[in-house]
């Protein structure tokens, strides 16, 4: 009985130790037409910063990005919040950036938002660079993932697709 008792400990204890060592992600399938590779990635105590971009291109030179920001212990933003954070930080280099809501969900557990960024220059660059932005609530993270391309507007065919991908994400523990 003592034997059975303690291999019951063992387990549950190992089990426990499993659940506490998962960690909560953001999983994005981000199409394969663009053969991603990563561009840059930077990790520390409060964030996680990484940038795609097709094989072929560069940071410098590219046609299209994807951006995955985790910002780690961050919870209970609001949607609403978030987005404006986002958008006034674009604001202070493009002034005449055009913020639209594309679809949230607030007020659940994983909140999230989607929204567009349009930019038709910079203070420091005159060509255009616009994004599809889709934020979501994890239990400790706030998620960010963005997507850009240098045109002045985001085409509906553009935004209908990337807030498919977008809103088929899961949070998963891994």
């Amino acid at each position: 009985m003592r034997k059975l008792f303690f291999l019951l400990m063992l387990f549950f204890s190992a089990a426990a130790v499993q659940a506490q060592s998962k960690i909560e992600n953001l999983k994005v399938v981000w199409p394969e037409e663009y053969k991603w590779k990563v561009g840059s990635s930077q990790e520390n105590e409060a964030s996680h910063f990484m940038e795609l971009i097709p094989e072929k291109e560069s940071l410098d030179n590219w046609t299209i990005i994807g951006t995955m920001l985790s910002l780690k212990n961050v919870s209970n933003i609001p949607m609403d919040k978030a987005m404006n954070l986002f958008y006034s930080k674009t604001k202070n280099t493009a002034p005449g950036a055009k913020l639209t809501l594309i679809e949230k969900k607030d007020g659940i557990k994983n909140s999230w938002i989607l929204f567009k960024v349009e930019v038709e220059k910079y203070l420091n660059n005159s060509k255009p660079e616009s994004q599809v932005y889709y934020i979501v609530q994890g239990d400790a993270t706030l998620y960010v993932n963005i997507v850009g391309v240098k045109e002045k507007t985001i085409s509906k065919s553009f935004e209908e697709k990337w807030s498919k991908i977008f809103k088929s994400s899961q949070l998963v523990l891994e």
